[in-house]
């Protein structure tokens, strides 16, 4: 088990991690979400032990991990960590990049290559000289490398941005399936929520440095406690329930995604079109409710300017209000 408990952090008297402490299991998948600058990539350079802290611990297995303070070279055995910028030897090749992380004396070296090769969908590239790969191949080659190893904890930070979305959907559910098969704890700061909503077993969710939730993707889904938790999954809609509900008086609001806001023809609340953005299989409409603007899912486009009457999936409003 990984302890990280109530740790602080900065890079000068001002605190950018501030008293985070969680838990994670073997085989776990943990993602952490936050706006750019929240304090992900630190708390995961903190882990890997590439950061001193004074203040908090981090336990493995009830081990302490001392950091670098105590290492003469820093980072766990035990872990890897892929950062944002990802090393590899441009010179050799993909295989080469891969099977350097795996003794000679392991009898399945030829066999593990070929597996790793598979899970990131890099097959065909095997002997391509890492140079010649595009920024997206690059990094599904240094996911590759960190797993050659098969540590224990593997830390990932944003492991997809580089890579076509066409490819990223595949590539996540590879990964996590072979991380599971494997056991590996796997922690990933991302700003994709796909990739925490479909695959995380637990989120944590820090803002400005500060850890303010951690639950399952589910509970956090269907139950944010704020704006700023619920914009990381779809538009947010904050409305006042007194523009909603008009024996309504308080100054508390609802949140609601798009998909809880409905154009009906007989009763509701009199909205604006103000216009219609094209998402596939819906179109996301834009419209002023007294003075609020209101996002919601259509199956067609609407109007600019048009008049139309809304609904809203409020039956558990008395439990939504903030």
């Amino acid at each position: 088990m990984l302890k990280v408990a109530n740790i602080s952090f900065g890079y000068t008297s001002k605190e950018v991690i501030k008293n985070i402490g969680f838990k994670a299991n073997k085989g776990d998948y943990i993602a952490i979400i936050g706006e750019s600058g929240s304090g992900k990539s630190t708390l995961l350079e903190i882990i890997y032990g590439l950061l001193h802290i004074e203040k908090g611990t981090v336990h493995w297995n009830d081990e302490k991990l001392l950091g670098p303070n105590f290492r003469l070279i820093p980072g766990e055995d035990f872990m890897k960590y892929l950062p944002q910028d990802f090393d590899l030897m441009p010179y050799t090749t993909v295989e080469e990049n891969i099977g350097k992380y795996i003794s000679s004396q392991d009898k399945n070296k030829e066999k593990r290559i070929k597996e790793l090769l598979k899970v990131v969908d890099m097959t065909e590239f095997s002997q391509t000289k890492v140079k010649n790969l595009s920024g997206g191949q690059k990094q599904r080659v240094a996911i590759a490398k960190v797993m050659a190893k098969e540590p224990e904890v593997l830390l990932l930070d944003e492991p997809f941005s580089h890579i076509d979305n066409f490819r990223k959907n595949k590539l996540r559910r590879d990964l996590f399936k072979y991380l599971k098969s494997k056991n590996i704890l796997c922690i990933v700061a991302t700003h994709d929520t796909t990739d925490a909503l479909s695959f995380a077993d637990k989120i944590l969710v820090i803002k400005n440095g500060k850890l303010i939730a951690n639950n399952t993707p589910d509970k956090l889904y269907t139950n944010p406690k704020s704006a700023y938790i619920a914009s990381f999954f779809d538009e947010i809609n904050k409305i006042p329930i007194s523009e909603i509900k008009a024996d309504d008086t308080s100054k508390k609001s609802v949140l609601l995604y798009p998909n809880q806001i409905k154009l009906t023809e007989i009763s509701g609340i009199k909205a604006t079109v103000v216009a219609s953005y094209f998402k596939g299989n819906h179109y996301l409409i834009e419209a002023i409710l007294n003075k609020t603007t209101v996002f919601f899912e259509h199956p067609s486009s609407l109007k600019t300017g048009s008049k139309i009457l809304l609904e809203f999936d409020v039956k558990d409003i008395s439990k939504k209000k903030y």
